[in-house]
């Protein structure tokens, strides 16, 4: 009989990671990370069980992002993290701190061995080991270091061997210090300081960047005495909420006013903002005379994805503080102006945008079903959205009170991780009500994550654009005559599917069927509700954007 009152290296790990604050972790178990697993819930850790590692890696993600938290995930040896690889990718491109917990088998000869550190690698993961049973507890210490610290996704590879052995009586390791932010060049910011004194049309774009310096209070200073118009990337949506000079995203969910005026703008200064195609519009969105601007902590971010006039090196938040106490003399209009005003007042969203309603009697116009939904879900609510031809309706059409209500995985692209990621969202802000917004064609890649949506009695909204087709393509290839029999399918009840899971479901054809959905959020909501919406077809030109791009 196996002594289980013996330390192994696993219950080090696990109580370890506990002390430095893991509160909850994600994951699947398996033989080979059941101990370790344990050992953080023995710590006092929150395990919450997905029903597949690709969701507990995604969950793991969103919750923080939303948070402001490590992310912590949990998977058995060799397919446990083959199954995660999609979720641990998107958390290491948006550079997301994340550590992923991985059983590792040793032996070649076992069916459960893959190069683990190769893997983790290719995706822009950063490999980590736990050595030995005497440096199990400093090996664990670095892996969380480099993941809090570097703002990493870390794998952390647990050889089966090393974590059954017994562990012997070590010190505690000592905790590495944050590293320094760095300084911007002062002349850098004198140069941002004048453009913005003479800007006539200066606009600030926000990033992720912007957001996790909690420079929201300095942009608004800075862009008041510069008279600049405030946007965001998309992933930073909200985070100008309620600004009378807000432009919301900038990019390919841009409103024709807001593509309009950033266009037209003689200074952009990018916040912590990576100015991705999505963002530019493939470059295009910027104009060619304007004098654009990067701020951005990590030196190897700015001119990544484009060329740009100034670069400066250094904290958001430092960096707008410092440049607002260079402006001296007279506030400048800028972009302020009445008429600017005027036209935000009724321009700035999608819904004032004029339409042609394409709804007919079995159908419902996926922008006439997202402007009823948003009149009637509560104002505090987290979007999240998966990718997909749908992906701008939820996006430009569902309000949300903050940064913190729109969580964006996208740098992957992958349709199937929305769901997940409202979890995660869900779990970290369980104040609000998670609102998931998903395609068809991810909805039923991921639809087993319902199980863990009504097993953890969250009252989630999830709505299902279904148009019973991969969209994107079907508008992509359609106008030039390929044959689509690939990418379309035939009808199904997705709403019968969420009840078997136990949600409540209701299925909405026509602007009245959303009565089923004010009915629900009137109640107890006692059940998550999953909304089956049959939506009219139609062509998405931000996708036609990122199709240029891949």
């Amino acid at each position: 009989m196996p002594d289980h009152k013996a330390v192994s290296v696993a219950d080090v790990v696990g109580r370890t990671l506990a002390e430095l604050g893991v509160d909850l972790v994600f994951g699947v178990v398996g033989s080979g990370n059941f101990h370790v697993t344990n050992g953080l819930v023995a710590g006092g850790a929150r395990f919450v069980a997905a029903r597949h590692e690709a969701g507990a890696a995604t969950m793991a993600d969103a919750y923080a992002r939303v948070s402001g938290r490590l992310g912590a995930v949990s998977v058995h040896q060799g397919c446990g993290l083959t199954n995660a690889l999609t979720g641990i990718t998107e958390a290491a491109k948006s550079r997301t701190p994340l550590l992923m917990l991985a059983a590792e088998a040793g032996m070649r000869t076992s069916n459960f061995f893959v190069d683990q550190n190769a893997l983790a690698e290719a995706v822009g993961a950063v490999p980590e080991r736990v050595h030995s049973a005497e440096t199990a507890a400093a090996d664990t210490v670095r892996a969380w270091a480099r993941a809090v610290h570097e703002r990493r996704t870390v794998v952390l590879n647990l050889p089966l061997d090393v974590q059954a052995a017994p562990a012997p009586a070590q010190p505690a390791p000592e905790l590495p210090l944050s590293p320094p932010k760095p300084a911007a060049d002062q002349n850098s910011v004198d140069q941002l300081s004048r453009l913005l004194a003479t800007a006539e049309r200066p606009v600030f774009i926000a990033g992720r960047g912007a957001r996790l310096a909690k420079a929201r209070p300095a942009l608004e200073r800075l862009g008041e005495a510069g008279g600049a118009l405030l946007a965001t990337s998309a992933v930073a949506k909200g985070f100008f909420r309620g600004n009378r000079w807000d432009l919301d995203v900038s990019g390919g969910f841009s409103t024709p006013l807001a593509a309009e005026l950033i266009a037209a703008a003689d200074v952009v200064v990018a916040w912590g903002c990576s100015l991705t195609m999505w963002t530019t519009r493939h470059g295009r969105l910027i104009a060619d005379g304007a004098a654009l601007v990067q701020v951005d902590s990590d030196p190897g971010a700015i001119g990544r994805q484009r060329p740009v006039r100034h670069a400066i090196v250094g904290d958001v938040l430092e960096v707008a503080v410092r440049t607002m106490a260079q402006l001296t003399g007279s506030r400048p209009v800028g972009y302020r102006t009445e008429e600017v005003a005027r036209r935000l007042a009724h321009e700035r969203r999608w819904r004032d945008v004029p339409f042609e309603d394409t709804s007919t009697p079995v159908r419902i116009d996926p922008r006439t079903l997202t402007i009823g939904l948003d009149d009637m879900l509560p104002d505090e609510r987290i979007v999240a959205v998966d990718s997909g031809n749908f992906m701008g309706y939820p996006s430009m059409f569902l309000d949300v009170p903050d940064d913190d209500g729109f969580c964006f995985t996208q740098s992957f692209q992958s349709i199937g991780l929305g769901l997940a990621t409202a979890i995660g969202a869900a779990l970290a802000r369980p104040d609000r009500l998670s609102v998931a917004a998903l395609g068809d064609g991810g909805a039923l890649m991921s639809i087993c994550e319902l199980d863990t949506v009504v097993r953890l009695g969250l009252p989630m909204v999830v709505v299902v654009y279904n148009d019973e087709a991969y969209g994107a393509e079907v508008h992509h290839f359609g106008p030039d005559g390929y044959p689509l029999d690939t990418v379309r399918f035939p009808e199904t009840d997705i709403a019968a599917i969420g009840r078997g899971f136990g949600c409540d479901a209701r299925t909405v054809r026509t602007p009245a069927d959303l009565d089923g959905v004010r009915r629900w959020l009137d109640g107890s909501r006692d059940r998550p509700l999953l909304v089956d919406a049959k939506v009219t077809e139609g062509p998405s030109w931000w996708l036609e954007e990122a199709f240029r791009g891949h």
